[in-house]
């Protein structure tokens, strides 16, 4: 069995302090049917999109916070592994304009960050399972930061509602679509 071994050298033009970002956003009880909320994230990766999700959550948010939250596990837990992949292309001795620093997270919910950062349990929020605080640990190792994003820039939007054409178009321009 013959194998052939490409070696790639990338020059980067730029070094991004931040090589990628990630938008999260959860459609709370778009589901009429069983209540639950939707999950979408998209990652952007030099003005494209690199990785993105959209999926139906597994259990009942009982508010819009609680929503965003559980999204923006799945976000960070995607972020570990876009991170991880990062750290491996670059141990193979590839030249990359990548940093490998933590990944912005945007998210329109304040709430969902301020929960994020702060570990003491509420009253109000001590029904969200424990699975979900592997954001707390994301944040606290600098894995991933959080930025609050006004609703009209979240690109994550078309993962997880319908959009009209006018804010479709610019969202599929904003992923690099287009």
């Amino acid at each position: 069995m013959n194998c052939i071994i490409v070696r790639c050298t990338c020059v980067p033009v730029r070094i991004f302090r931040n090589w990628a970002y990630c938008n999260s956003d959860a459609d709370w009880v778009g589901d009429h049917e069983t209540r639950r909320s939707t999950t979408g994230f998209t990652f952007i990766f030099g003005g494209a999109a690199v990785s993105w999700g959209s999926k139906l959550q597994k259990t009942v948010a009982l508010s819009t916070m609680a929503a965003e939250y559980m999204a923006l596990c799945k976000a960070s837990k995607e972020a570990f592994w876009l991170n991880k992949l990062v750290q491996s292309v670059a141990s193979q001795g590839l030249r990359t304009a990548i940093s490998g620093g933590p990944i912005n997270i945007k998210v329109d919910n304040s709430g969902c960050i301020d929960f994020s950062k702060n570990p003491v349990e509420h009253k109000r929020t001590k029904h969200i399972e424990i699975r979900y605080h592997f954001v707390r640990e994301a944040i606290t190792t600098d894995k991933v930061t959080l930025e609050h994003c006004a609703n009209d820039d979240m690109v994550a939007d078309s993962m997880t509602k319908e959009l009209g054409k006018t804010k479709h178009d610019r969202q599929v321009e904003a992923m690099g679509l287009c």
